[in-house]
């Protein structure tokens, strides 16, 4: 059992616990080589002593620790002490997304956006590796108060077996994120994590997981079959494109799916843009069900319909056949009315051609599908041009919306949208930019930056600066609620101008206690506030003055966390023994 201040590999003095897991548990810990704090995952007891699961930790730490993005946790160091297995980490001051999720229920739809930018443009550094993570879930995402989003846990999960999906609590928490092919014992593939991205993007917007169940079996089974349910009937006034990007990344059929991280990363971008307004809900190409794709489905049903047809033709000719064939065979007994042979012959004429223009004329005069052809930043005429060159039809009104990217006068949409494919001669409505739209800047003061910056970045066009600035006292503030901004509220902004937000520095840092006359009580009082250990000592010198801090560690300017030992070194006067 790992205690408070041990030491791992004589170098890692663990601090406190911040987490326990099924596999393995993290520590705080201070790394008294380079005196940094760093996280350690150590392997639980139990499993350490399985060969294959070792050395699977060990080679999956190896893989991780390659890594190098903004977005993912940075892998310092993997080795085992006395038995025990670790790896040391990058330590992350800040929450889980399921931390959250509990405090705020959901999240806000440009929150969403920003996270899954940066956790998708993570994992396309990882896929790009060829490393895959296999246990994408939110406990594994850090967020810090700056709006930064760190991805953990890489490689951890391959290490898990079948057997372990009903026996620990962290697998069933797991189960509820779980590719449809590692729940049927497929494997993991890139796309598993695609699969996984896909199902928290549902969480983090609704507040809930789309499958619940008594026990982890009966999840993965709503993971095998059950449709994703929609999440536009929780929240109806999403935009149908995020929706499809949910729908794509959560497909069952991995043909239907995202290709790579770096995919969907470039779909989430582009998902609030205008020309994207009107997209329809996507149909997924390839069954869920089998591998015959829809497009080989329409034609198996079209050719089923093309000989339906043939075979109709085929009995009215032959009835025109027959009915031809009885009248000649009466004119020629009876040699008589050579007449009716001729109305017979005509009649099976008549017959064919209604016949033909039955099945032809639909087909003649049926409207083709036209897609509708991308004319945006095109002025009016050139618009008009291009639409009626497809046998589109221009409607009278143009209308007019504000662009922060397309210059006035030129089209920003339209209605049916780009990329739609609609009948010939439908009418199209041009909408045209009438100039970048100004922005009124709202008191932002006590709201939380992360919310606000995110909507000034991606709905406005703003430049957001966010700055730490001291505060007397940090309990009168929340972490990351602004304190202040510039410009002040009521002042109008377009797109490119710049914004700062600042917010209050919560973080505190060793003074220097030689300086200041600090003296042992105040000491005291500083270890208390903290919860630090206070060890004094005493030197003997002729240096200083008897009772003077000489030396501290941690040093000043290191940053405060609670648990730690703090020393402190005082001058102490040298005994001289007096001789008779």
């Amino acid at each position: 059992m790992i205690t408070k201040g041990q030491k791992i590999n004589d170098r890692y003095q663990i601090v406190k616990t911040i987490g326990e897991g099924g596999m393995a548990n993290v520590y705080l810990a201070r790394d008294v080589i380079l005196e940094r704090n760093v996280a350690v995952k150590v392997l639980r007891g139990d499993l350490s002593t399985d060969e294959k699961f070792v050395r699977r930790f060990q080679r999956e730490a190896l893989s991780a620790s390659s890594l190098s993005h903004p977005n993912i946790v940075e892998v310092y160091d993997v080795g085992e002490d006395n038995g025990l297995y670790y790896i040391v980490m990058e330590y992350i001051e800040g929450k889980h997304l399921k931390q959250l999720l509990r405090k705020r229920g959901t999240l806000t739809l440009k929150e969403v956006i920003d996270i899954m930018l940066q956790i998708t443009d993570g994992m396309a550094s990882a896929h790009d590796s060829y490393i895959i993570h296999r246990d994408i879930k939110p406990q594994n995402i850090m967020i810090l108060e700056n709006g930064l989003v760190k991805i953990t846990d890489f490689g951890i999960a391959m290490a898990l077996n079948g057997a372990q999906l009903t026996q620990t609590n962290s697998v069933m928490g797991s189960v509820h994120y779980l590719p449809p092919e590692q729940a049927s014992g497929k494997g993991s593939t890139i796309q598993s994590d695609i699969y996984s991205m896909g199902i928290l993007m549902y969480e983090l917007l609704c507040g809930k997981l789309p499958y619940k169940g008594d026990n982890a079996v009966e999840i993965a089974l709503k993971h095998l079959k059950d449709p994703l349910p929609s999440i536009r009937k929780e929240m109806p006034n999403l935009p149908q494109a995020i929706e499809n990007i949910i729908l794509r990344s959560t497909a069952k059929n991995t043909k239907n799916r995202y290709a790579d991280a770096r995919e969907m990363n470039e779909d989430l971008k582009t998902c609030l843009e205008q020309r994207r307004s009107n997209e329809e809900a996507l149909i997924y190409e390839f069954s869920e069900d089998d591998d015959i794709t829809r497009k080989e489905r329409q034609m198996l049903e079209s050719k089923k319909e093309e000989e339906a047809k043939i075979n109709k033709n085929d009995i009215l000719e032959k009835e025109g056949e027959i009915i031809a064939k009885k009248i000649t065979e009466k004119d020629l007994k009876k040699k008589e009315n050579k007449t009716l042979l001729i109305l017979g012959a005509i009649f099976t004429g008549l017959i064919l051609i209604t016949t033909s223009i039955i099945l032809l004329l639909p087909k003649l005069t049926e409207a083709k599908d036209v897609i509708v052809p991308d004319v945006e930043n095109k002025t009016i005429s050139e618009a008009e041009a291009i639409l009626k060159k497809k046998g589109l039809t221009i409607a009278a009104e143009i209308k007019e919306v504000t662009s922060d990217t397309i210059e006035e006068g030129k089209i920003v949409k339209t209605n049916p949208g780009i990329g739609r494919t609609v009948k010939e001669g439908r009418e199209i409505t041009l909408y045209q930019s009438s100039g970048e739209g100004t922005y009124e800047v709202e008191d932002f003061t006590s709201r939380n930056y992360i919310e606000v910056k995110t909507i000034l970045e991606r709905v406005h066009n703003l430049f957001v600066i966010v700055e730490e600035e001291e505060v007397s006292d940090t309990t009168d503030y929340t972490e990351g609620q602004i304190i202040r901004q510039d410009p002040d509220a009521g002042t109008k902004l377009t797109p490119g101008d710049k914004i700062t937000l600042y917010i209050p520095d919560m973080t505190g840092v060793y003074p220097d206690f030689r300086e200041g006359d600090y003296s042992l009580t105040d000491i005291e009082a500083f270890a208390s506030k903290y919860n630090l250990t206070l060890k004094v000592e005493y030197q003997i010198t002729n240096l200083y003055e008897i009772g003077t801090i000489i030396d501290q560690d941690p040093k000043a300017g290191t940053t405060i966390v609670n648990g730690m030992t703090l020393k402190i070194v005082i001058a102490e006067e040298e005994e001289v023994n007096i001789i008779d």
